[in-house]
């Protein structure tokens, strides 16, 4: 009986977590949260784009060369578009996270070679697009969270006040029998 009511509860769950992910600003009751959450998705998705070109740019300029670095440029410039389309297209919460984690961490990257070394590379912050792609990545990153931000608070409340609607109709016995 418990392994029964686990499963129920692991797929019950599984489902919950795929929907969440899967949501998108049409899931959203107000206009201003699901405007806000277009703008951002595409000004996020503009962003992933400028940094994929930064990074090809850098790629095609000798960074292919390094070891390990130069195949990180390009599918780091390949892997932004992808998902800026994407995220153009659909703009789902897993898209928003994803694009955001890539801006993030490619941000992060560049700041380990310059103050420890990454994968035996150091690099400058001196060096053309340096700065940059640092205020362009944090930035596409903060843009990207707060359109995730939007979607999970603002989709967290829809469900309950909803739910709470058509539990009280159901309960009001004099609309029950109108409906009759």
């Amino acid at each position: 009986m418990n392994h029964i009511y686990a499963s129920r509860f692991t797929g019950h769950l599984t489902g919950r977590v795929a929907g969440l992910l899967i949501r998108g600003p049409g899931a959203l009751s107000g206009p201003i949260a699901r405007w806000a959450v277009n703008v951002l998705a595409v000004a996020g998705a503009a962003l992933m784009v400028w940094s994929a070109v930064i990074h090809l740019q850098l790629w095609g300029d000798g960074y292919k060369d390094i070891s390990v670095i130069g195949p990180l440029f390009l599918a780091q410039g390949i892997g932004a578009i992808v998902i800026a389309a994407l995220l153009v297209v659909f703009r789902r919460l897993i898209l928003l996270v994803a694009g955001a984690v890539t801006l993030v961490a490619t941000a992060v990257g560049l700041l380990l070679s310059v103050y420890i070394s990454l994968f035996g590379y150091t690099e400058s912050l001196a060096v053309p697009y340096a700065t940059s792609s640092l205020v362009v990545e944090f930035a596409g990153g903060a843009v990207l969270f707060a359109a995730a931000a939007i979607l999970l608070i603002a989709g967290r409340a829809r469900p309950a006040a909803s739910a709470g609607r058509t539990a009280g109709r159901q309960s009001n016995p004099s609309l029950a029998d109108n409906r009759k």
